[in-house]
């Protein structure tokens, strides 16, 4: 079988899937690569003619010319999941990157938001304007669900409701968020000024948070907020974005108490092992803490205390 032929059976097969705009355009991108790689520098057309040596070649390839470790691990883990469909498909027996050694990627502990320095940022806005209000409601929203840059752009206004939040999240798949007394009172001031800001408007999308088009947030438009909200803040050592704010969330609920399989629903994750990278920024302080209050000694004798 033509291996283009394949990979364009294969795009359709992840269009159904409902995978994002952003990862199908990676994925188009890495198999065309693949393709001209495997033709032009292997003679390979065929599927069936890729040899574990042909995919050791490419990854150095890729790695020759300058591709960051990270990046190389992407773009291999996107060729394994391609021939795993090749052999679910019944196109191929074994999967040939499978004896393929794919670059080990440096662990960074990334440095997440302190309790007080999320204070600062949700202070950082008021209720002076209706885009003051919105950005203020934003952080607040970001720092206490956990939701994604893309589902908070997109959020319809109806999906927001008393107690909870139906997001449309990563793949199609539907998940609910819980409002918090204290993030609903931030909401309730929030909606007030939206109701007057869009009164005898025509809105262009009715999502949640409207842009000065009366439709979505842009991404940039969202760094935007989510930088100022550093900026006024004073948070200038540590990387300020929409996901940081999603790694607090993570990382405060699970020392709060909640079991890392409800976090992982939370979050939209489906698996426990993408909600443990978020933990990585766990400090050996923090971590200190932690164990003195869920240490057996101390808790000992604690119910007679009482």
């Amino acid at each position: 079988m033509f291996l283009e032929d394949v990979i364009k059976e294969y795009d359709y097969h992840c269009i159904a899937k409902g995978y994002t705009k952003k990862t199908m355009i990676n994925k188009r991108q890495e198999y065309k690569q693949l393709l001209s790689y495997l033709e032009k520098k292997r003679g390979i057309q065929q599927l069936e003619n890729i040899h574990t040596d042909d995919l050791r070649a490419y990854i150095r390839y890729k790695q020759q010319s300058g591709l960051q470790p990270q990046s190389v691990e992407s773009m291999a883990k996107m060729i394994i999941a391609f021939f795993n469909w090749c052999i679910g498909e019944e196109y191929l027996t074994k999967n040939p990157m499978d004896k393929v050694e794919i670059p080990k990627v440096p662990k960074k502990i990334r440095k997440g938001f302190t309790e007080k320095e999320v204070y600062a940022m949700i202070s950082a806005f008021d209720y002076s304007s209706y885009t003051e209000a919105r950005n203020k409601a934003i952080i607040a929203m970001l720092a206490d669900t956990g939701i994604r840059a893309m589902e908070i752009r997109t959020l319809p206004f109806e999906n927001v409701g008393e107690s909870t939040i139906l997001i449309h999240g990563k793949g199609n798949k539907d998940r609910i968020a819980f409002i918090s007394p204290a993030l609903k009172k931030i909401l309730i001031k929030y909606e007030r000024m939206r109701k007057q800001y869009v009164m005898d408007k025509m809105l262009k999308e009715d999502t949640y948070f409207l842009s000065y088009q009366l439709q979505g947030m842009s991404h940039v438009s969202l760094d935007k907020v989510v930088k100022l909200a550093g900026k006024r803040a004073g948070v200038t050592d540590k990387r300020v974005s929409p996901h940081t704010y999603r790694h607090y969330f993570a990382l405060t609920t699970l020392l709060n108490g909640i079991d890392i399989y409800s976090l992982s629903r939370l979050l939209g994750h489906q698996s426990v092992t993408t909600t443990q990278t978020y933990l990585q920024s766990l400090t050996d302080e923090k971590l200190g803490e932690q164990a003195n209050i869920s240490s057996p000694l101390m808790n000992m004798g604690r119910s007679k205390r009482k």
